[in-house]
Protein backbone atom coordinates (compact mmCIF):
# COMPACT_ATOMS: atom_id res chain seq x y z
CA UNK A 1 0.00 0.00 0.00
CA UNK A 2 1.33 3.31 -0.94
CA UNK A 3 2.10 5.29 2.20
CA UNK A 4 2.66 9.41 2.70
CA UNK A 5 5.88 10.40 4.11
CA UNK A 6 7.39 14.51 3.70
CA UNK A 7 9.46 15.44 6.51
CA UNK A 8 11.77 18.85 6.23
CA UNK A 9 14.90 19.38 8.62
CA UNK A 10 17.60 22.15 8.78
CA UNK A 11 21.57 21.62 8.37
CA UNK A 12 22.49 23.90 11.39
CA UNK A 13 25.79 24.62 12.56
CA UNK A 14 24.64 25.00 15.96
CA UNK A 15 24.66 20.73 15.80
CA UNK A 16 27.76 20.31 14.36
CA UNK A 17 26.97 20.17 10.76
CA UNK A 18 27.58 21.65 7.34
CA UNK A 19 25.93 21.72 3.95
CA UNK A 20 29.03 20.52 2.34
CA UNK A 21 28.90 17.17 4.46
CA UNK A 22 25.45 16.71 3.68
CA UNK A 23 25.44 16.63 0.25
CA UNK A 24 28.64 14.42 0.10
CA UNK A 25 27.48 11.91 2.08
CA UNK A 26 23.33 11.92 0.21
CA UNK A 27 25.46 12.20 -2.88
CA UNK A 28 27.76 9.85 -2.57
CA UNK A 29 30.79 12.10 -3.50
CA UNK A 30 33.79 13.03 -2.50
CA UNK A 31 33.32 17.05 -1.33
CA UNK A 32 36.52 19.31 0.72
CA UNK A 33 34.91 21.83 2.63
CA UNK A 34 36.82 24.57 2.21
CA UNK A 35 35.57 26.32 5.66
CA UNK A 36 36.09 23.95 7.92
CA UNK A 37 39.36 22.46 5.57
CA UNK A 38 38.06 18.59 5.85
CA UNK A 39 37.25 16.29 3.39
CA UNK A 40 33.69 14.69 2.92
CA UNK A 41 34.27 10.89 1.43
CA UNK A 42 31.53 8.83 1.06
CA UNK A 43 32.49 7.56 -2.43
CA UNK A 44 31.71 3.97 -1.01
CA UNK A 45 28.20 4.70 -0.25
CA UNK A 46 25.65 2.17 -2.11
CA UNK A 47 21.54 2.11 -2.56
CA UNK A 48 21.99 5.78 -4.53
CA UNK A 49 20.36 5.34 -7.75
CA UNK A 50 20.12 8.87 -9.07
CA UNK A 51 21.52 12.11 -8.59
CA UNK A 52 20.75 15.70 -9.81
CA UNK A 53 20.83 19.42 -9.51
CA UNK A 54 18.25 22.31 -10.47
CA UNK A 55 18.82 25.61 -10.23
CA UNK A 56 17.03 28.97 -11.31
CA UNK A 57 17.19 29.74 -15.22
CA UNK A 58 19.38 32.90 -13.96
CA UNK A 59 22.16 30.86 -11.90
CA UNK A 60 25.36 31.09 -12.45
CA UNK A 61 27.49 28.12 -14.26
CA UNK A 62 29.68 27.22 -11.24
CA UNK A 63 25.91 26.06 -9.79
CA UNK A 64 25.99 22.83 -11.49
CA UNK A 65 29.36 22.00 -9.61
CA UNK A 66 27.89 20.26 -6.35
CA UNK A 67 31.47 20.93 -4.81
CA UNK A 68 31.83 24.49 -5.59
CA UNK A 69 27.94 25.02 -5.00
CA UNK A 70 28.09 23.67 -1.14
CA UNK A 71 30.91 25.62 -0.52
CA UNK A 72 29.82 28.93 -1.67
CA UNK A 73 26.32 28.31 0.32
CA UNK A 74 28.95 27.56 3.68
CA UNK A 75 30.66 31.11 2.34
CA UNK A 76 27.49 33.17 2.55
CA UNK A 77 26.90 32.19 6.18
CA UNK A 78 28.96 34.22 8.69
CA UNK A 79 27.04 32.97 12.07
CA UNK A 80 28.12 30.34 14.34
CA UNK A 81 24.82 28.95 14.42
CA UNK A 82 23.09 29.92 10.94
CA UNK A 83 21.21 27.11 8.91
CA UNK A 84 23.29 26.13 5.76
CA UNK A 85 20.71 24.53 4.13
CA UNK A 86 17.25 22.46 4.18
CA UNK A 87 16.72 19.00 3.60
CA UNK A 88 13.16 17.47 2.57
CA UNK A 89 12.77 13.95 2.70
CA UNK A 90 10.35 12.10 0.48
CA UNK A 91 9.16 8.64 0.47
CA UNK A 92 8.37 7.53 -2.91
CA UNK A 93 5.48 5.08 -4.09
CA UNK A 94 7.12 1.62 -4.81
CA UNK A 95 4.25 0.97 -7.00
CA UNK A 96 5.48 3.05 -9.75
CA UNK A 97 8.52 2.50 -11.61
CA UNK A 98 12.26 4.03 -11.21
CA UNK A 99 11.48 6.47 -14.23
CA UNK A 100 8.27 7.44 -12.87
CA UNK A 101 9.91 7.81 -9.63
CA UNK A 102 12.50 10.42 -10.99
CA UNK A 103 9.71 12.12 -12.58
CA UNK A 104 7.56 13.15 -9.90
CA UNK A 105 10.44 13.35 -7.61
CA UNK A 106 12.04 16.28 -10.23
CA UNK A 107 8.73 17.90 -10.64
CA UNK A 108 8.89 18.44 -6.54
CA UNK A 109 12.39 19.75 -7.29
CA UNK A 110 11.41 22.11 -9.79
CA UNK A 111 8.73 23.46 -7.80
CA UNK A 112 10.85 24.54 -4.91
CA UNK A 113 13.11 26.19 -7.36
CA UNK A 114 10.34 28.27 -9.69
CA UNK A 115 8.60 29.21 -5.95
CA UNK A 116 12.01 29.67 -3.76
CA UNK A 117 14.08 30.96 -6.33
CA UNK A 118 16.99 28.42 -4.47
CA UNK A 119 19.19 25.91 -5.64
CA UNK A 120 17.99 22.16 -4.63
CA UNK A 121 20.60 18.85 -5.29
CA UNK A 122 18.66 15.71 -5.44
CA UNK A 123 19.71 11.93 -4.26
CA UNK A 124 17.31 8.87 -4.88
CA UNK A 125 17.83 6.36 -2.53
CA UNK A 126 17.34 2.57 -3.50
CA UNK A 127 15.76 0.87 -0.80
CA UNK A 128 18.40 -0.89 2.48
CA UNK A 129 19.56 -4.45 1.37
CA UNK A 130 18.53 -5.18 4.73
CA UNK A 131 15.12 -3.38 5.10
CA UNK A 132 11.70 -3.14 3.55
CA UNK A 133 12.46 -3.09 -0.18
CA UNK A 134 9.90 -1.34 -0.94
CA UNK A 135 10.93 2.02 1.01
CA UNK A 136 12.48 3.72 -1.78
CA UNK A 137 12.95 8.06 -1.00
CA UNK A 138 14.79 10.61 -1.94
CA UNK A 139 17.19 13.55 -0.28
CA UNK A 140 16.45 16.96 -1.70
CA UNK A 141 18.90 19.22 -0.41
CA UNK A 142 17.96 23.09 -0.87
CA UNK A 143 19.67 26.36 -0.34
CA UNK A 144 18.44 28.44 2.85
CA UNK A 145 19.30 31.82 -0.01
CA UNK A 146 17.83 32.42 -3.27
CA UNK A 147 20.46 32.06 -5.68
CA UNK A 148 20.92 34.58 -8.63
CA UNK A 149 23.03 35.34 -11.35
CA UNK A 150 25.44 37.06 -8.79
CA UNK A 151 25.36 34.43 -6.50
CA UNK A 152 23.29 33.25 -3.01
CA UNK A 153 21.47 36.54 -1.98
CA UNK A 154 18.69 36.79 0.36
CA UNK A 155 17.09 34.38 2.96
CA UNK A 156 13.96 32.19 2.50
CA UNK A 157 12.48 33.98 5.56
CA UNK A 158 8.57 32.70 4.19
CA UNK A 159 10.01 29.65 5.31
CA UNK A 160 11.91 30.56 8.09
CA UNK A 161 8.89 32.39 10.04
CA UNK A 162 6.92 31.12 12.60
CA UNK A 163 3.56 32.41 10.71
CA UNK A 164 4.38 31.74 7.04
CA UNK A 165 6.55 28.52 7.38
CA UNK A 166 4.03 26.10 8.40
CA UNK A 167 1.29 27.15 5.64
CA UNK A 168 4.56 27.01 3.08
CA UNK A 169 5.27 23.71 4.20
CA UNK A 170 1.52 22.15 4.40
CA UNK A 171 1.40 23.01 0.39
CA UNK A 172 4.50 21.81 -0.76
CA UNK A 173 3.04 18.44 1.54
CA UNK A 174 -0.16 18.91 -0.86
CA UNK A 175 1.81 18.86 -3.97
CA UNK A 176 3.88 15.30 -2.81
CA UNK A 177 0.52 13.87 -2.43
CA UNK A 178 -0.78 14.96 -5.54
CA UNK A 179 2.41 14.22 -7.61
CA UNK A 180 2.32 10.39 -6.05
CA UNK A 181 -1.86 10.22 -6.62
CA UNK A 182 -1.14 11.63 -10.18
CA UNK A 183 1.37 8.94 -10.94
CA UNK A 184 -0.12 5.81 -9.13
CA UNK A 185 -3.77 6.88 -11.33
CA UNK A 186 -1.51 6.30 -14.30
CA UNK A 187 -0.68 2.96 -13.42
CA UNK A 188 -4.10 2.16 -12.84
CA UNK A 189 -3.21 1.71 -8.71
CA UNK A 190 -6.33 2.31 -6.71
CA UNK A 191 -4.37 3.10 -3.49
CA UNK A 192 -4.11 6.92 -2.80
CA UNK A 193 -1.77 9.03 -0.56
CA UNK A 194 -3.35 11.56 1.91
CA UNK A 195 -0.86 14.34 3.02
CA UNK A 196 -3.26 15.44 6.12
CA UNK A 197 -3.37 14.81 9.44
CA UNK A 198 -5.37 12.13 10.57
CA UNK A 199 -8.03 13.67 12.37
CA UNK A 200 -8.82 15.88 9.32
CA UNK A 201 -9.25 13.31 7.02
CA UNK A 202 -11.55 11.37 9.42
CA UNK A 203 -13.55 14.41 9.98
CA UNK A 204 -13.71 14.93 5.93
CA UNK A 205 -14.69 10.81 5.88
CA UNK A 206 -17.65 11.75 8.57
CA UNK A 207 -18.42 14.80 6.24
CA UNK A 208 -19.26 12.70 3.27
CA UNK A 209 -20.36 9.86 5.64
CA UNK A 210 -17.67 7.28 5.33
CA UNK A 211 -17.74 5.80 8.36
CA UNK A 212 -15.88 3.56 7.77
CA UNK A 213 -13.27 5.23 6.37
CA UNK A 214 -13.66 7.06 9.49
CA UNK A 215 -13.57 4.10 12.03
CA UNK A 216 -10.15 3.27 10.36
CA UNK A 217 -8.29 6.62 10.84
CA UNK A 218 -9.66 6.70 14.13
CA UNK A 219 -6.29 6.14 15.32
CA UNK A 220 -3.16 7.31 17.05
CA UNK A 221 -0.24 8.16 14.61
CA UNK A 222 2.56 5.43 14.29
CA UNK A 223 5.01 5.61 16.58
CA UNK A 224 8.98 6.90 15.24
CA UNK A 225 11.21 3.93 15.78
CA UNK A 226 14.22 6.10 15.63
CA UNK A 227 17.65 4.96 14.41
CA UNK A 228 18.53 2.14 16.93
CA UNK A 229 15.53 0.44 17.54
CA UNK A 230 14.96 0.59 13.61
CA UNK A 231 18.17 -0.92 13.33
CA UNK A 232 17.66 -3.54 15.43
CA UNK A 233 14.23 -4.63 14.20
CA UNK A 234 15.72 -4.40 10.56
CA UNK A 235 18.02 -7.38 11.82
CA UNK A 236 15.40 -9.28 13.88
CA UNK A 237 13.20 -9.18 10.37
CA UNK A 238 16.19 -10.64 8.05
CA UNK A 239 17.02 -13.39 10.67
CA UNK A 240 13.53 -14.58 11.14
CA UNK A 241 13.26 -14.83 6.87
CA UNK A 242 16.33 -16.60 6.76
CA UNK A 243 15.21 -18.98 9.64
CA UNK A 244 11.73 -19.25 7.88
CA UNK A 245 10.29 -18.24 10.80
CA UNK A 246 7.15 -15.23 11.56
CA UNK A 247 8.78 -11.82 12.63
CA UNK A 248 8.63 -10.86 16.26
CA UNK A 249 9.79 -7.58 17.02
CA UNK A 250 12.83 -7.04 19.75
CA UNK A 251 11.57 -3.90 21.28
CA UNK A 252 9.54 -2.20 23.17
CA UNK A 253 8.35 0.73 20.42
CA UNK A 254 8.99 -2.24 17.45
CA UNK A 255 6.10 -4.13 18.85
CA UNK A 256 3.99 -0.89 19.12
CA UNK A 257 4.34 -0.07 15.19
CA UNK A 258 3.86 -3.71 14.47
CA UNK A 259 0.88 -4.66 16.28
CA UNK A 260 -0.35 -1.01 14.61
CA UNK A 261 0.54 -2.16 10.79
CA UNK A 262 -0.97 -5.62 11.62
CA UNK A 263 -4.11 -4.06 12.50
CA UNK A 264 -4.59 -1.83 9.48
CA UNK A 265 -3.72 -4.66 7.57
CA UNK A 266 -6.57 -6.87 8.99
CA UNK A 267 -8.64 -3.29 8.66
CA UNK A 268 -7.90 -3.05 5.04
CA UNK A 269 -8.24 -7.10 4.22
CA UNK A 270 -11.99 -6.52 5.65
CA UNK A 271 -12.72 -3.39 3.61
CA UNK A 272 -11.63 -4.76 0.47
CA UNK A 273 -13.79 -8.08 1.07
CA UNK A 274 -16.34 -5.42 1.79
CA UNK A 275 -16.17 -3.44 -1.36
CA UNK A 276 -16.00 -6.71 -3.15
CA UNK A 277 -18.86 -7.88 -1.55
CA UNK A 278 -21.09 -4.77 -2.27
CA UNK A 279 -19.99 -4.84 -5.95
CA UNK A 280 -20.97 -8.56 -6.39
CA UNK A 281 -24.54 -7.80 -4.33
CA UNK A 282 -24.78 -4.76 -7.26
CA UNK A 283 -23.71 -6.52 -10.55
CA UNK A 284 -26.25 -9.47 -9.34
CA UNK A 285 -29.03 -7.41 -8.67
CA UNK A 286 -28.50 -5.38 -12.23
CA UNK A 287 -28.74 -9.23 -13.81
CA UNK A 288 -31.91 -9.87 -12.10
CA UNK A 289 -30.96 -11.89 -9.54
CA UNK A 290 -33.08 -12.25 -6.16
CA UNK A 291 -31.97 -10.74 -3.15
CA UNK A 292 -30.53 -14.46 -1.63
CA UNK A 293 -28.82 -15.51 -4.94
CA UNK A 294 -26.95 -12.19 -5.22
CA UNK A 295 -26.33 -12.42 -1.94
CA UNK A 296 -24.66 -15.78 -1.65
CA UNK A 297 -22.46 -14.59 -5.21
CA UNK A 298 -21.39 -11.91 -2.68
CA UNK A 299 -20.40 -13.84 -0.01
CA UNK A 300 -18.40 -16.55 -2.01
CA UNK A 301 -16.67 -13.73 -3.82
CA UNK A 302 -15.86 -11.70 -0.40
CA UNK A 303 -14.14 -14.78 0.92
CA UNK A 304 -12.55 -16.11 -2.02
CA UNK A 305 -8.20 -16.30 -2.08
CA UNK A 306 -8.42 -14.52 -5.11
CA UNK A 307 -9.25 -11.65 -4.07
CA UNK A 308 -5.87 -10.46 -3.66
CA UNK A 309 -4.65 -11.65 -7.77
CA UNK A 310 -8.04 -9.30 -8.80
CA UNK A 311 -7.75 -6.24 -10.83
CA UNK A 312 -10.57 -3.97 -12.07
CA UNK A 313 -10.12 -5.64 -15.96
CA UNK A 314 -11.25 -9.14 -15.24
CA UNK A 315 -13.49 -8.90 -12.09
CA UNK A 316 -16.70 -9.24 -14.41
CA UNK A 317 -14.98 -12.35 -15.78
CA UNK A 318 -14.18 -13.43 -12.45
CA UNK A 319 -17.50 -12.78 -11.14
CA UNK A 320 -19.38 -14.62 -13.63
CA UNK A 321 -17.45 -17.38 -12.77
CA UNK A 322 -18.44 -17.47 -9.15
CA UNK A 323 -21.72 -16.90 -10.07
CA UNK A 324 -21.90 -19.77 -12.29
CA UNK A 325 -20.84 -22.00 -10.16
CA UNK A 326 -23.93 -20.86 -7.58
CA UNK A 327 -26.19 -21.39 -9.77
CA UNK A 328 -24.71 -25.09 -10.62
CA UNK A 329 -25.00 -25.85 -7.05
CA UNK A 330 -28.50 -23.64 -5.63
CA UNK A 331 -30.80 -23.63 -8.66
CA UNK A 332 -30.34 -27.22 -9.85
CA UNK A 333 -33.88 -28.70 -10.68
CA UNK A 334 -35.79 -30.89 -8.11
CA UNK A 335 -38.53 -32.86 -8.55
CA UNK A 336 -42.17 -31.43 -6.83
CA UNK A 337 -43.47 -32.27 -3.58
CA UNK A 338 -40.24 -33.32 -1.95
CA UNK A 339 -38.83 -32.01 1.25
CA UNK A 340 -34.99 -33.53 0.63
CA UNK A 341 -34.11 -31.87 4.07
CA UNK A 342 -37.16 -33.28 6.12
CA UNK A 343 -36.81 -36.82 4.50
CA UNK A 344 -32.65 -36.68 5.41
CA UNK A 345 -32.96 -35.38 8.95
CA UNK A 346 -36.12 -38.08 9.22
CA UNK A 347 -33.59 -40.44 8.08
CA UNK A 348 -31.10 -39.61 10.66
CA UNK A 349 -33.80 -39.14 13.59
CA UNK A 350 -34.82 -42.91 12.88
CA UNK A 351 -31.57 -44.26 12.67
CA UNK A 352 -30.74 -42.57 16.63
CA UNK A 353 -31.51 -45.57 18.76
CA UNK A 354 -32.00 -42.80 21.69
CA UNK A 355 -35.62 -41.27 20.10
CA UNK A 356 -38.10 -42.52 18.38
CA UNK A 357 -38.26 -41.76 14.74
CA UNK A 358 -42.20 -41.25 14.06
CA UNK A 359 -42.69 -39.17 17.04
CA UNK A 360 -39.43 -36.96 16.34
CA UNK A 361 -40.60 -36.66 12.35
CA UNK A 362 -44.46 -35.62 14.39
CA UNK A 363 -42.67 -33.25 16.19
CA UNK A 364 -40.67 -31.55 12.90
CA UNK A 365 -44.00 -31.50 11.45
CA UNK A 366 -45.27 -28.77 13.95
CA UNK A 367 -46.79 -31.03 16.04
CA UNK A 368 -46.34 -30.59 19.97
CA UNK A 369 -44.58 -33.41 21.26
CA UNK A 370 -47.49 -33.90 23.91
CA UNK A 371 -49.94 -35.14 21.07
CA UNK A 372 -47.99 -38.56 21.46
CA UNK A 373 -48.29 -38.10 25.48
CA UNK A 374 -45.47 -36.68 27.80
CA UNK A 375 -43.41 -39.91 27.35
CA UNK A 376 -43.31 -40.72 23.51
CA UNK A 377 -41.64 -44.06 23.95
CA UNK A 378 -42.86 -47.49 22.37
CA UNK A 379 -43.94 -48.70 25.31
CA UNK A 380 -45.69 -45.51 26.76
CA UNK A 381 -47.92 -44.17 24.01
CA UNK A 382 -50.89 -45.95 22.08
CA UNK A 383 -49.30 -48.31 19.17
CA UNK A 384 -50.11 -47.06 15.84
CA UNK A 385 -51.60 -49.66 13.47
CA UNK A 386 -48.43 -51.05 11.31
CA UNK A 387 -47.09 -51.79 14.77
CA UNK A 388 -49.91 -53.73 16.37
CA UNK A 389 -49.91 -55.84 12.72
CA UNK A 390 -46.50 -56.38 13.42
CA UNK A 391 -46.96 -57.76 16.50
CA UNK A 392 -49.38 -60.07 15.26
CA UNK A 393 -47.65 -61.01 12.69
CA UNK A 394 -44.40 -61.81 14.66
CA UNK A 395 -46.26 -63.30 17.56
CA UNK A 396 -45.27 -67.60 17.61
CA UNK A 397 -48.44 -70.02 16.18
CA UNK A 398 -48.48 -71.25 19.68
CA UNK A 399 -49.59 -68.06 21.22
CA UNK A 400 -52.22 -67.39 18.50
CA UNK A 401 -53.80 -70.54 18.99
CA UNK A 402 -53.86 -70.20 22.87
CA UNK A 403 -55.41 -66.80 22.47
CA UNK A 404 -58.08 -68.14 19.86
CA UNK A 405 -59.31 -70.63 22.50
CA UNK A 406 -59.55 -67.88 25.24
CA UNK A 407 -61.55 -66.24 22.69
CA UNK A 408 -63.73 -69.01 21.96
CA UNK A 409 -64.20 -69.12 25.71
CA UNK A 410 -65.52 -66.06 25.78
CA UNK A 411 -67.91 -66.54 23.30
CA UNK A 412 -69.72 -69.77 24.75
CA UNK A 413 -69.64 -67.78 27.86
CA UNK A 414 -71.64 -64.56 26.54
CA UNK A 415 -74.05 -67.72 24.69
CA UNK A 416 -75.05 -69.01 28.08
CA UNK A 417 -75.75 -65.98 29.42
CA UNK A 418 -77.80 -65.41 26.72
CA UNK A 419 -79.51 -68.22 27.15
CA UNK A 420 -80.17 -67.74 30.82
CA UNK A 421 -81.69 -64.54 30.02
CA UNK A 422 -84.14 -66.81 27.35
CA UNK A 423 -85.05 -69.03 30.20
CA UNK A 424 -89.02 -68.54 31.05
CA UNK A 425 -88.30 -69.86 34.50
CA UNK A 426 -86.76 -66.67 35.24
CA UNK A 427 -89.36 -64.54 33.66
CA UNK A 428 -91.79 -62.74 36.14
Amino acid sequence: MASYHLSVKTIKRSAGRSATAAAAYRVGERIECQREGRIHDYTRKQGIEETFILTPKDAPDWASDRSRLWNEAEASETRRNSVTAREWELALPSEISAEARSQITRDFAQELVSRYGVAVDVAIHAPHREGDQRNHHAHVLTSTRKLEAGGFTAKTRVLDSAKTGGVEIEQMRGLWAELQNRALERVGEVERVDHRSLEKQRETALDRGDKLSAEELDRDPELKLGPAANSMERRAKAVAERQGREYVPVTERGAVVHAARQARAAFREMRERLDIARETYGAEREAGQGRVSAGLAALRAATSKERGERNPGDFRERLSQVVGRSRDQDDTPKPEGRNYARERLKEIMEKDAGRDGQAAVHKLDGHSEYDLGEDTSREARKPSVNERLKDVLNKPRERLEIEDERDQEKDREVEKDRDIDRDPGLSH
